[in-house]
């Protein structure tokens, strides 16, 4: 098999060579329209992996889908990704009209605040592309005038506030973004109600069809890609429909599997460990006991009385 390569896009300067687009103002920061890129047709199908964050809004004119389904709005598509990830440009044969815009920012930018450890929690630069914020023309106003606060530094004279102020507006941003995600799940309920129950499937499944010696705990990105989900995706749609994320669902899941074989048969801890996947039976009886505040041998034997 052919190897893949990769290009790797170091530095705000670099991609602006790449788009064809004039000298950035800043090193560690650019906004680029995208009426404004005039991209060399030898980029388009490469792997490039970009060593900084990204922001961008889409605008397309035309019906959109989301997987199957519609978009909940066709106003604009607001895309995430983080340093290290691969993108590839695609030039389609009959290119729809588009505008938008994308703000790129190195974590060097973040590093003289404590921002560069809190975006980190922004599990949506970690969804995949079709889990893509759809946002209404509202919404994307409020966001743009966040763009235009860092656009308005970005083009001034660089001070001992340009770069305090640019990181205050993007945490403004993806503060907007986090509440605009939820009213995304909470448009799709229904849709999400449906992704429960098969992820709810995919773990009873997992214990009827997975052999004992082969069996390891279930794991989040295994209950993802049953979903056909990303991991943090899954868990952040967990948390809004039920309070708990995906590793929580998993641990009170095999707790009462335990639950059952504590109660119906004579095998001991460590053989019920190892049945439901756990390596160690001490790390099952510290679930357990996280879970049920007894520990596996005191549970039997309250039952039993």
């Amino acid at each position: 098999m052919k190897d893949e390569k990769f290009s790797t896009i170091n530095s705000i300067s670099e991609l602006h060579r790449m788009l064809g687009y004039a000298k950035p103002k800043h090193p560690l920061i650019s906004l680029i329209h995208t009426k404004d890129i005039n991209m060399p047709e030898e980029w388009y199908g490469k792997k490039l992996v970009l060593d900084f964050y990204n922001i961008s809004l889409k605008e397309k004119y035309g019906e959109l889908k989301y997987g199957q389904n519609y978009y909940d709005f066709e106003e604009g598509t607001l895309i995430f990704t983080a340093p290290g990830q691969v993108i590839t440009p695609v030039k389609r044969a009959q290119p729809q009209v588009q505008s938008g815009w994308s703000l790129y920012f190195h974590v060097d930018l973040l590093r003289a605040s404590n921002f560069a450890e809190k975006i980190k929690g922004y599990s949506f630069f970690s969804y995949f592309t079709n889990e893509a914020l759809h946002i209404s023309d509202d919404e994307k106003r409020i966001l743009y005038d966040c763009v235009l606060n860092i656009e308005r530094e970005y083009n001034q004279n660089i001070d001992n506030h340009s770069q305090n102020l640019m990181v205050s507006n993007i945490e403004l941003l993806l503060n907007y973004c986090t509440r605009f995600y939820g009213r995304q799940f909470i448009t799709r309920t229904h849709q999400n109600k449906d992704t429960v129950t098969r992820f709810e499937q995919f773990l009873q499944d997992y214990y009827q069809n997975t052999p004992i010696d082969r069996r390891g705990l279930p794991t989040v990105s295994q209950c993802a890609e049953a979903v056909n989900l990303s991991p943090h995706y899954l868990s952040d749609l967990l948390k809004k429909e039920t309070g708990k994320n995906t590793q929580e669902h998993i641990h009170i899941f095999v707790i009462e599997q335990a639950k059952n074989k504590l109660l119906s048969t004579k095998d001991t801890i460590s053989e019920i460990a190892f049945q439901l996947g756990f390596e160690y039976p001490a790390y099952f009886a510290k679930v357990f006991k996280s879970k049920t505040g007894m520990t596996p041998v005191a549970y039997r034997k309250f039952t039993e009385n």
